[in-house]
């Protein structure tokens, strides 16, 4: 692991961006959500994607400088056609439009089709949290994950965040795939030569399957086979509540959008699949009192904290917290990244003819 200057690499990710055709605000937006991913310890939805970004654009699968269509809006909420574009960009506008409607009126909703990868969906929510207010996201992605004993994906990962703030800048920061993990973790196993876990997929039998290859270009062309819902294999550790929350996310961002969903969201060999968003805000005061709201919930988090870890755990924490002290790192000590992304960010760079920067790279102390 090395670690990169946090700017200097949003800056450089944002250049490649611009030299693949895309407006600079969208590249700017977009490096910085990606980047956010790594910075936080979530490398399997990071700038490890950055050349399925660059085939997507340079294949016209992902688009940009696109208005999106509105296809129905109401005081609270919009639903759009994003019309293949930049979906890292078009979340953050959506989310901020989202945000400004509660702001108004209590609550904003927005669902999106026709749209592209957005990230790490905590991104988002933490948006509106920091802005007082309750946020949630979620999106659909390629079908990846096998329902509850059957053999062959039929859903995404599906992920589902929400984020809430407590005084003195606590947030506790949902961001969880409704997959026991995402292919961004198998896609890192593939990159670094190391099996599947037992307990994260099945192969195109029904069976546990350990190997990372097979798995990914079996789920790429449907072949059966894929990643277990939260919960696991079967019903008795609950595998059918990961398979309901995937199929509630579907309902949310693709039917209330009128987009693709189940099967139909499908990978190519080259990029991800047009997928469907939701976003939701909802301001606190219309609950009551933020600042009692805030007080609480700091007191919760604390008492979470506050609890005797179990043996051999150093300690207990709740839903982003782990995240944002990776991040606090990060700002201080540069974005972990493998040798591997780096190199590929590095010749994606020079295929553009994108200057590299001469900054130190330094060993990775960030614990992430």
């Amino acid at each position: 692991m090395i670690c990169i200057p946090r700017r200097d690499l949003e800056g450089l990710v944002s250049r490649i961006f611009q030299a693949l055709g895309i407006p600079q605000e969208e590249a700017d937006d977009s490096a910085c959500i990606l980047t956010a991913a790594d910075a936080r310890g979530i490398p399997s939805h990071g700038l490890g994607r950055i050349n399925r970004y660059a085939q997507g654009i340079r294949a016209g699968l992902i688009r940009g400088n696109v208005e999106p269509r509105v296809l129905r809006e109401t005081p609270l909420s919009r639903i759009l056609d994003a019309e293949g574009g930049m979906g890292l960009s078009l979340s953050k506008k959506s989310m901020e439009w989202v945000i400004a409607t509660a702001r108004e009126r209590g609550i904003g909703v927005c669902s999106i089709r026709n749209s592209n990868h957005f990230g790490i969906a905590g991104y988002y929510t933490e948006m509106a949290a920091r802005q007082d207010m309750i946020g949630i996201a979620m999106t659909n992605t390629a079908a990846l994950g096998v329902p509850t004993f059957a053999r062959d994906a039929a859903f995404g990962t599906n992920p589902i965040a929400f984020a809430a703030p407590g005084l003195d800048g606590k947030l506790f920061s949902l961001d969880m795939a409704t997959t026991t993990v995402t292919r961004g973790h198998v896609e890192i196993c593939e990159r670094e030569g190391r099996k599947i876990p037992p307990g994260w997929a099945v192969g195109k039998d029904g069976r546990s399957t350990d190997d990372p290859v097979s798995l990914l270009e079996d789920m790429l062309y449907l072949r059966g086979g894929g990643l277990l819902p939260l919960g696991g294999e079967g019903a008795a550790s609950g595998g059918y509540k990961g398979y309901g929350l995937a199929v509630m996310v579907d309902i949310l961002t693709a039917l209330t959008s009128g987009g693709t969903y189940g099967t139909a969201v499908r990978d190519s060999a080259i990029t991800s699949a047009r997928v469907c968003h939701f976003f939701m805000a909802l301001r606190i005061d219309i609950f009551r009192d933020p600042g009692d709201f805030k007080r609480d919930m700091a007191d919760m988090l604390d008492k979470l904290t506050a609890l005797p870890p179990a043996e051999g755990a150093e300690r207990v924490y709740y839903a982003g917290l782990r995240s944002r002290e990776a991040e606090e790192r990060s700002n201080t000590l540069g974005v972990p990244l493998s040798g591997m992304v780096w190199e590929t960010i590095k010749s994606t760079a020079r295929e553009l003819q994108v200057p590299v920067p001469e900054f130190p790279e330094m060993e990775d102390s960030t614990g992430v």
